[in-house]
């Protein structure tokens, strides 16, 4: 999107004293704010699906907090601050700036966190690994006053083994986190020159595990359907032999045994993964130490599906397993009144997908961010396709020894956590030219690095801020991909190469009165009522079905999910409370046009 208005942040009043948090109510709760407010450890689920051990302790909770103008530097220190007698509070894993977190100040740059936690009597004699789903944006580690580690990166999990800082009894944990929120690192939206609410520090869950001195530490899974096969790729601290196990209810398929080399899973007559029948295997790894007792077991899921470009009637389309299916979907951001980025629970999580997918939809874009691990898990189940944005930086070419290399790991770790999901099927480096360079050399390289996917290179390539050069279309990658507002006429048509994207469209408004975030709201265009709004929406599809089928166009990104802060052009409001359109039409105008993409098969 590339909708530049300057949003005065709003705040919420706050009481603190040193044991508890006592908030007044949000200016804009959603159905979650209470129950997440009131959690003694929010957002409690496994946080890792597909790499899933039985035993482990979430962190999540209230934590003292030491944060603002005064905070000492947070940067890689190499001693832990001070704490006062009676130090703030903050519930993790909220950014400080969210009401949610009980702290809510505009932005911080130096936080600090800590808590107390006792080791299991039940892990003795094993390693205990730390795990950060997400920090914003450098964090440093110490336990009992010792460093164990820093980490840059906003997007992406990371661990370390406390095991030598451990004592018996009760353990120390402080983190300190340092976002300046400058645009030199991957910040999306949440930078200087996004549209919302900054966010810093912890933003997702905080977990310890336990583990034997030797354990599987990543795995890789690519579906081969030419060949009926699962490819593996299993690291183990420790090496070892691996036995994978595929499972279908419970029932086993497949069995095949390798070491810390490629091994091959065959899977006969492959159930196909697809967002009207998305099938997963169970799939259960074994690690042997070298005497043959067993180390570790991990448990694990997979989709057997793939996304390649083909031609259909001499048009470059995307094809789903071998089929053309009309990517229809919803520019999502993923973002919170209550929790900035952070979804306030679970059920709030799983709500967007959920209406989704009952809104007749196949897709979404996942704007400029990510999500927590358990967000692809919930896409991977119920069947939605998922295009993943990369977060931008903002002023690629200062510092381009620094900035440009912190962007290209922060992509590579992205994309190598994520790389299981069967639901993420593009790649999307750059979006409306916004901190982009070598747009076409970093496309060649994610083709090279994960040739299972498609890329976009720089969707919206038309788009430009006015602050910097556009780079334009890279000519390379899967997708030519333009952004019309309001469109859809107007959208790119595929070339010898490419399939035709629109990977953005739409944003009409409509004002809620008692749901929208209080501040001047805005849209690219505006209806005076839901009924009109729905007439414009019906009309938008019958467009986008005809260039479907006569101009080759082969994906359509409407904006948007739900309203977000200024921006009230969702298909729900910020709160997610109010439907602002009629739901069964536009399911039924949605559905239409996906089910007139299976008719141009042959």
């Amino acid at each position: 999107m590339n909708l530049y208005k300057k949003v005065t942040p709003v705040f919420f009043l706050f009481i603190a004293s040193c044991c508890s948090l006592f908030a007044q109510e949000a200016k804009l709760p959603t159905q979650w704010t209470t129950a997440a407010m009131q959690a003694a450890v929010p957002l409690s689920e496994y946080p890792r699906p597909q790499l899933q051990r039985n035993d482990w302790l979430c962190l999540n909770g209230k934590w003292d907090y030491l944060g603002g103008k005064t905070a000492p530097d947070a940067l890689n220190p190499e001693k832990q601050a001070s704490f006062s007698a009676t130090p703030d509070k903050i519930l993790v894993p909220y950014c400080p700036e969210s009401v949610l977190s009980g702290v809510q100040r505009k932005q911080e740059i130096n936080m600090w966190y800590r808590r107390t936690f006792d080791v299991p009597a039940k892990w003795q004699n094993k390693q205990v690994i730390i795990h950060f789903e997400a920090v914003d944006n450098d964090a440093t580690i110490f336990v009992n006053g010792k460093k164990a580690g820093t980490h840059a990166g906003g997007y992406d999990s990371f661990s370390f083994n406390i095991t030598p800082y451990l004592k018996k009894g009760t353990n120390t944990l402080v983190v300190a986190a340092q976002d300046l929120n400058d645009g030199r690192t991957p910040s999306g939206k949440n930078g200087p020159r996004g549209d919302y609410t900054f966010s810093s520090g912890i933003w997702q869950t905080v977990w310890l595990e336990p583990v034997n001195k030797s354990y599987i530490t990543k795995i890789y899974m690519t579906p081969e359907l030419d060949k009926s096969r699962l490819k593996l790729l299993v690291y183990a601290e420790g090496g070892g032999k691996v036995s994978a196990v595929a499972l279908n209810n419970g029932k086993v398929v497949s069995k095949a045994d390798g070491s810390d080399e490629t091994f091959y899973l065959p899977i006969a007559n492959p159930i196909l993964w697809s967002p009207d029948s998305p099938f997963l295997y169970d799939l259960k790894f074994t690690l042997y130490n070298a005497d043959g007792s067993e180390a570790d077991e991990v448990k694990s899921y997979f989709g057997m599906r793939d996304i390649k470009l083909g031609k259909l009637d001499g048009v470059v389309r995307p094809l789903i397993n071998g089929k053309f299916v009309m990517q229809l979907g919803l520019l999502d951001q993923g973002y919170w009144p209550d929790g900035v980025l952070t979804a306030p629970t679970e059920e709030a999580l799983k709500f967007d997908i959920e209406f989704t997918k009952k809104a007749g939809y196949n897709l979404i874009r996942k704007h400029m961010k990510t999500e927590p691990n358990r967000f692809y898990y919930w896409a991977d189940k119920m069947g939605l396709l998922v295009w993943q944005d990369m977060p931008a930086i903002w002023y690629p070419n200062e510092d381009t020894i620094k900035v440009r290399p912190a962007y290209l790991r922060q992509m590579r770790a992205i994309i190598d956590q994520h790389y299981n999901s069967p639901s993420i099927i593009t790649w999307v480096p750059f979006n409306e030219n916004w901190g982009a360079f070598k747009v076409k050399e970093i496309t060649s390289w994610i083709k090279n690095y994960d040739p299972s996917r498609l890329v976009n290179g720089n969707s919206g390539f038309n788009n430009n801020p006015d602050y910097q050069k556009a780079y334009g279309d890279p000519g390379n990658g899967d997708y030519v991909d333009t952004h019309i507002y309001i469109g859809p006429n107007g959208a790119s048509e595929p070339d010898a190469h490419r399939a035709a994207s629109l990977g953005e469209f739409g944003g009409v408004g409509l004002f809620v009165r008692g749901h929208m975030w209080p501040v001047e709201n805005n849209a690219y265009d505006l209806q005076a009522t839901k009924s009109s709004l729905t007439d414009r929406y019906v009309l938008l599809l019958d467009q986008v079905e005809q260039l479907m089928k006569y101009k080759g166009l082969s994906v359509a990104v409407y904006t948007q999910t739900t309203d977000v802060e200024h921006e009230v052009n969702g298909v729900l409001t910020y709160d997610r409370a109010v439907e602002k359109m009629e739901l069964q039409r536009i399911k039924e105008v949605n559905e239409a046009v996906i089910k007139a993409s299976y008719k141009m098969n042959k």
